[in-house]
């Protein structure tokens, strides 16, 4: 079973190429509108905010520098800012410009995001998005480094933002995957002082097996009347794993639930624990489950990105109210009064000349001093905390530099892409994965090019060979098929194999028994490490819960059997629950409200889609070159059922409706929200986590070649049917959808048996 050093070697060399292309894809997408867009349109884009004017400059964690800005009342009719997509975190430029909005682009503009910078060239002011209002774009700016020429933010009087490619994660993922493949396969510098692998690296990569349990002896469950059996099995078997345990959790089971009775149980055992997740919305969900406990910890990440009932628990927070904090809050004081005086602000005087380098060493030497004091402050407060909380990119963040853990908990790692869960991997001697592989992967741009790359070799993996017990199976073997000429997703070679597997569950075990301890080069970046534990490893380091608290059992019903193995079962408290319960007059609400599934067949009714080329997905991960989809007859048979449901007494903010195209959630926004602006309608990848009461999904692709695109992905199909609780509604053509995949075949087939049937002129 032992993995060689060439197939270690085969494996992060893969690993290097598809981050290397990932990046590339995010920098060449940012750089392709920038270069190509006016800022004007880059602000309809919702890329760029034009016409702004410093309001104050302040100091942030790290020293940083806060740039307020907003559009000057006498400058514009409106100081609110138009839509636009920034959100805190995002990297942003800000560049001299005028405050109209018709201002010719100034070439800093023009330079590459992510390219080097040209001598003599002015890219601007590259920051990360700390803080977004209606009125208001707060801009966080590394202070000067002591070895820079100039020690003096040159912020222009009147200025736009623009949004940048962000390619600090990937730096990061980089960073860790060096360091883990040092770690792995030793250092050629004899002077380094490179680790050597942790009982949990030989099991991630293969040169050992998990060891056996442990005897934990009996567990005191913190709430064991609120555990089922499967999740207290979890529990067992998070405490028990010496170095690796997964926690599959489908939807509606009570992952989080499970989460953090495992964190309690930890906490209570003596050991420090990171917990990460692969979202600041899977974070900030453990962490409103954990503050009651009222244990100390620390949630680290920008305060604007945390939910505001949450903010008290951030390291900001924490920071500001410790005893050392005065001294570090004086120092800071100072420094935004020299930083206001130097700014100016909108309508005050600039200072120049021999005054203002002065007042700039005054501040260079206050940030030295502030950094000082606040790295002490910031020691204390994580030095104080049994839990740390943040994203899995927030893990490398300078706070937990050179610090380690008992163990490391990453929620949503199904998510996640396996390189950024590295980064907190490396900081602990034992891994919990908890997520669901048979929902949203991670989002990967350039997985256009995947099957391209597929069919390549990579370096070092045309002479890997990875032993098995029957054999040797070599990294070229044949596992995907060629590309099809037809539109599709990037993942419908491993989505075709899935309905194959589900098909033949002896065929399920030959593949897993084929991989089992494994180290096997991914075809794309949507190989999660959850995806690669379980292959490798198989059901002895995984825990499935199996009882879901969401859903009515009709519903419930197709992806257990098709996913799930049939082993997801209802609990009774949901198995029979119906809109129809809340209402009173039950007789004459019995034909809108009294059926769990509804399909809206409109095969025949020639209600084709077209291709909206105006609207650009290239942000979305269901997107296709060719423009986003949108099906018009649709909206109206969604809209005639909303409006119904909505008669019957259903609250519009218990009614989502879920598309997988932009451009068809675009018109089902404009045609809806105006009356009922209490619905919610998003993408599949937007409603992942969500759920209520009534969930109708417009499918959209109607089209005499029977092409359906990223339909055929089970994984986004099997988010977009679960998350209803009483009511599911399907719009879609059925003469056109079950073409698709052997798995939407049977979808259509399973709602023709088992739904209320309707055809389009009955909405």
């Amino acid at each position: 079973m032992s993995v060689t050093p060439a197939q270690l070697d085969a494996f992060f060399e893969r690993q290097r190429e598809l981050l290397a292309k990932e990046r590339q894809a995010e920098i060449d997408q940012s750089s392709l509108l920038i270069s190509n867009c006016s800022p004007k349109l880059l602000e309809r884009k919702g890329l760029a905010l034009l016409g702004l004017a410093v309001v104050q400059v302040n100091i942030g964690l790290g020293g940083k520098s806060l740039i307020e800005l907003e559009r000057p009342a006498a400058h514009h009719t409106s100081t609110s800012f138009p839509p636009h997509s920034f959100r805190p975190g995002d990297l942003a430029r800000i560049d001299e410009g005028s405050t109209s909005s018709q201002a010719p682009r100034s070439k800093a503009a023009k330079a590459k995001p992510g390219a080097s910078k040209d001598k003599g060239e002015s890219t601007g002011t590259e920051g990360v998005v700390y803080k977004v209002s209606s009125t208001k774009i707060i801009i966080a700016v590394d202070a000067p480094k002591s070895d820079s020429k100039s020690d003096e933010l040159d912020i222009p009087e009147h200025c736009w933002v623009v949004k940048l490619a962000n390619t600090v994660t990937f730096d990061r993922m980089d960073q860790a995957l060096e360091r883990m493949a040092k770690i792995m396969l030793g250092s050629s510098d004899s002077t380094s002082s490179v680790p050597n692998p942790n009982p949990l690296q030989r099991v991630l990569f293969g040169l050992a097996k998990p060891s056996r349990p442990e005897d934990i002896g009996e567990i005191q469950y913190f709430n064991p009347s609120g555990l089922n059996p499967s999740q207290k099995q979890a529990v067992k078997l998070a405490l028990s794993a010496p170095e690796l345990a997964l926690i599959h959790g489908p939807p509606g089971t009570g992952k989080t639930h499970t989460l953090v009775e495992v964190i309690l149980q930890l906490v209570s055992r003596n050991k420090k624990v990171l917990v990460c997740g692969a979202s600041n919305l899977a974070v900030d969900n453990l962490l409103e489950r954990l503050l009651p406990h009222k244990i100390p910890l620390i949630r680290l990440g920008h305060p604007a990105r945390v939910m505001n009932d949450l903010q008290d628990a951030t390291l900001d927070a924490q920071a500001d109210k410790s005893e050392e904090a005065q001294l570090a809050k004086d120092v800071k004081k100072e420094i935004e009064a020299l930083m206001a005086t130097l700014a100016g602000g909108p309508k005050g005087k600039r200072v120049k000349g021999a005054e203002r380098r002065k007042m700039y060493d005054e501040v260079k030497e206050l940030r030295k001093e502030y950094r000082k004091r606040e790295g002490v402050v910031v020691s204390r407060v994580v030095n104080d905390a049994k839990i740390i909380l943040a994203t899995c990119h927030g893990a490398g963040g300078r706070q937990l530099f050179n610090r380690s853990f008992d163990v490391v908990i990453i929620d949503e790692a199904a998510q996640a892409l396996e390189a950024v869960c590295w980064i907190p991997i490396l900081k602990a001697s034992k891994l919990i994965l908890a997520g669901d592989p048979l929902q949203l992967p991670p989002t990967v741009i350039s997985s256009n090019e995947r099957k391209k790359s597929s069919t390549k070799v990579t370096k070092g993996a045309s002479t890997a060979k990875l032993a098995t017990d029957k054999g040797k199976l070599k990294t070229t073997s044949k596992q995907a098929p060629p590309a099809k000429p037809t539109e599709s997703n990037s993942s419908d070679s491993e989505a075709e194999e899935g309905d194959k597997e589900n098909e033949d569950t002896s065929f399920t075990r030959a593949v897993t028994a084929k991989r089992m301890g494994q180290l096997i080069p991914p075809k794309s970046l949507e190989t999660t490490l959850f995806d690669r534990m379980e292959r490798m490893w198989g059901d002895g380091v995984k825990q499935m819960l199996n009882i879901q608290y969401r859903m009515n059992d009709t519903i419930c019903a197709f992806p257990s059997s098709t996913l799930y193995s049939s082993k997801l079962v209802s609990d009774p408290s949901v198995s029979a629950r119906l809109l129809l319960d809340d209402h009173t007059d039950k007789d004459a609400a019995q034909d809108t409200l009294g059926h769990p599934v509804v399909f809206f067949d409109t095969a025949g009714c020639e209600f084709y889609e077209r291709v909206d080329t105006a609207s650009s997905d290239s942000k979305s991960s269901l997107s296709v070159d060719e423009g986003s989809k949108c099906n018009a007859n649709e909206v109206e048979v969604v809209k005639a059922w909303v409006t119904e449901l909505i008669a019957c007494g259903v609250p519009a903010n218990e009614i989502a409706i879920i598309t997988p195209y932009q451009a068809q959630l675009s018109l089902l926004s404009d045609s809806m929200l105006p009356t009922y602006p209490g619905l919610e309608i998003g993408t599949v990848d937007g409603m992942q986590g969500r759920e209520k009461d009534a969930v109708i999904i417009s499918l959209v692709r109607s089209n005499d070649k029977r092409e359906v695109g990223f339909l055929k992905e089970k994984r986004r199909l099997n988010v977009a049917m679960t998350r209803a609780r009483k009511h599911l509604c399907v719009v879609g053509d059925s003469g056109t959808v079950r073409h698709g995949s052997p798995y939407l075949k049977k979808w259509i087939e399973w709602l023709e048996g088992n739904a209320d049937l309707r055809f389009a002129g009955d909405a």
